[in-house]
């Protein structure tokens, strides 16, 4: 936000240019009232046409073969320096009836000692004589009116730019957030992704930032707008009548407890319905991502009751926060608004509101005190969006502030001659439960390395700590002679290649789940790193060949279509270090035997790492490692371990059907 401190500084300065010139309105509208349309009703004075009038301009109109001059023209000429002649001259009045306008005409002069009411006559204005007596009115009153049509005009400009900087700015904002939640993601450690549900983290990225720009383009604005209306209502307030807007000072307190009161039970509400949306979330990106399995098993109904709790407790809290709402909100803001309008009336209406205040003060007092509410009301009605915006901003600022690793360039990292060496190493996922224990083995260039056991015996592990994704407990991991926590994790997954036993394509086409914007790997490269592993038949097969289009994950294309493809991408990026875990389980017989010739190949003068369940894909490996409970228990090449008759002899003899038929 303070990369952008300058452009809201001028949305600020620019909203309060539009807040003032839409606050000038009512004193325009006062002034119009007294000076003008209201100023017909002060004191009149006649003079005979016949008498001589100052040599200066004078302001009369002429009715009746008299003059009438109005008091505020008088005062004004005798500022002048106008000499006039009181003792000549008669007193009349403008009095507004239901029925028109009259003028009041008293015979005595001013100068006369008689009752001021002898001699009095009264006569209704005819139209055009009524506009005689408003004729030097009506200039000012259209230029006052211009100014007026000119501020409002002004003011929708102005209110115009300022929310087009404010709301662009906010969406620059979010759009640089979300980008920094992107690559701060990318930054984390692994270990956070397997303890958190993927839509959790994609709900903090697309809910949680999106409430954040609700509350700059939605509360942010209304709360400014409304803070600035609020300070200038007030400031109009008190050069209109100081004892008024002391008055309507009391209601600030008043309204700042209600606010209180709604943020302290509402906030829990509002927590609560953005971590049930979050779990929906989080439900919804599993159950799509393990449909299949929900499907087979009949479990369609179950999660849907699951689903419905989450959304019925999120529905009741925000009935509850509904609640609050409406009672906090605009129903208590417009109550004492109107209250306070009506005694406001009854306090004037109980007084002459010439000798108290003028009309035009009294009119601008009930303008501003309406339009005192309106700011009020918008606050209220933007407090909820606050709400949920300040929980979404502490949960993606919690996400933010968790540790992660720099980003780092590779572009200059040497390949690596592929020398591995675990030396003692021990890990642990949870602190006091190790799943590898003193781990030391050596990897040569150009050695093929299979790690073989029972689920949860350390394979995995091993190849996790191999690419940086965990820091070992105890013990080093070098390669090359260096030792990888001293290595960016860019660096040293430069030139390492993996296949996993689920691999992942993303949406695209063949080409580009190969290449995966590598610009060194061209449509040639593709195709031979297709033929190496025995996909190019299959793939040249396919309508569009290397560009046929490939849905999300590859759904269209068969286990071991998917498999391959995945062996040609982790080949065509001519790893130092390749990884096969578990590779081969998706891979029929016939497929199995394309790979094997491929890895022949492929694994000339690298190092390769084979996690394998199938043993008989791995016999042709130089050192063969046998895990259990997290230690390595055998080791050698396959004829070495079968002659040693030992854990790996009682696997291969299992799955190979050896036993079966020596039992026979």
């Amino acid at each position: 936000m303070l990369l952008f401190k300058y452009r809201i500084a001028v949305a600020l300065l620019v909203l309060c240019c539009a807040v003032s010139a839409e606050l000038a309105g009512p004193f325009i509208a006062k002034t119009i009232i007294d000076r003008h349309i209201g100023a017909i009703g002060l004191p009149w004075v006649e003079i005979a046409s016949g008498l001589d009038l100052p040599k200066e301009e004078v302001k009369r109109v002429q009715m009746d073969g008299s003059f009438y001059i109005r008091q505020d023209w008088m005062e004004e000429a005798e500022r002048r320096g106008a000499v006039f002649n009181r003792s000549l001259m008669k007193s009349a009045w403008i009095s507004q009836q239901e029925d028109g306008l009259y003028l009041v005409r008293y015979s005595a002069l001013l100068s006369s000692q008689s009752s001021p009411d002898s001699g009095k006559s009264i006569r209704k204005l005819s139209a055009s004589e009524t506009a005689q007596f408003y004729q030097y009115d009506v200039g000012p009153v259209a230029r006052w009116l211009g100014l007026f049509v000119a501020l409002l005009a002004l003011g929708s400009i102005l209110h115009y730019v300022q929310g087009l900087t404010l709301q662009t700015t906010a969406l620059r904002i979010i759009q640089r957030m979300r980008m920094d939640l992107m690559r701060h993601i990318q930054r984390m450690p692994i270990r956070y992704f397997d303890n958190t549900p993927i839509g959790q983290v994609v709900s903090r990225i697309a809910n949680d930032t999106e409430a954040i720009r609700d509350l700059f383009m939605s509360f942010m604005a209304t709360f400014v707008v409304s803070t600035i209306n609020i300070v200038g209502i007030y400031i109009a307030l008190f050069l209109l009548d100081v004892k008024l807007a002391l008055v309507t000072l009391l209601l600030l307190p008043l309204f700042a407890v209600v606010m209180f009161i709604h943020l302290k039970f509402s906030q829990k509400y509002v927590a609560i319905m953005r971590a049930r949306l979050s779990d929906m979330n989080a439900m919804i990106s599993e159950s799509i991502a393990v449909m299949p399995i929900l499907q087979a098993f009949r479990q369609e109904k179950n999660r849907l009751r699951e689903f419905d709790a989450l959304n019925e407790d999120r529905y009741r809290n925000h009935i509850k926060q509904n609640r609050v709402f409406s009672l906090s909100s605009r129903n208590f803001t417009g109550l004492v608004g109107a209250f306070f309008t009506a005694g406001a009336i009854w306090y004037f209406g109980g007084q002459s509101l010439q000798t108290s205040i003028s009309f035009g003060v009294f009119y601008a007092f009930i303008d501003y005190t309406g339009r005192l509410f309106q700011p009020i009301i918008g606050i209220f009605d933007q407090m909820l969006n606050a709400q949920r915006a300040v929980v979404s901003a502490e949960k993606v600022f919690y996400l933010l502030d968790i540790e992660g690793t720099e980003v780092a360039s590779s572009d200059q990292v040497p390949r690596p001659e592929g020398h591995v060496v675990f030396d003692n190493v021990t890990f642990a996922y949870k602190t006091g439960e190790p799943v590898l224990r003193g781990i030391s083995f050596e990897a040569r260039k150009g050695e093929t390395i299979a790690l073989v056991g029972h689920t949860g015996s350390g394979k995995s592990s091993i190849m996790n700590l191999l690419l940086g994704f965990y820091e070992p407990t105890e013990g080093e991991i070098r390669v090359d002679g260096k030792e990888i926590r001293t290595l960016s994790k860019q660096a040293l997954r430069k030139h390492m290649g993996i296949v996993l036993q689920d691999p992942f394509l993303f949406a695209g086409d063949i080409k580009f789940n190969v290449s995966l914007y590598n610009e060194r790997i061209g449509p040639e490269q593709v195709r031979q790193a297709l033929k190496d592993v025995g996909a190019a038949s299959f793939v040249e097969q396919l309508p569009g060949g290397v560009d046929e289009p490939v849905v999300e994950r590859g759904s269209t294309l068969s286990a071991g279509q998917r498999q391959l493809i995945s062996f040609a991408r982790a080949l065509a990026f001519d790893p130092a270090i390749l990884i096969l875990d578990e590779a081969t389980a998706s891979i029929d017989s016939e497929t199995e035997g394309l790979i094997q010739e491929a890895l022949r190949v492929v694994s000339e003068g690298r190092t390769t790492f084979v996690i394998a369940h199938r043993l008989s894909t791995i016999r042709e490996a130089d050192q063969i490692l046998v895990l259990h409970r997290g230690e390595i228990v055998e080791r050698g090449n396959h004829e070495q371990l079968m002659r040693l008759q030992g854990r790996y002899y009682r696997m291969y003899q299992l799955q190979s059907g050896s036993a079966a038929q020596t039992t026979a």
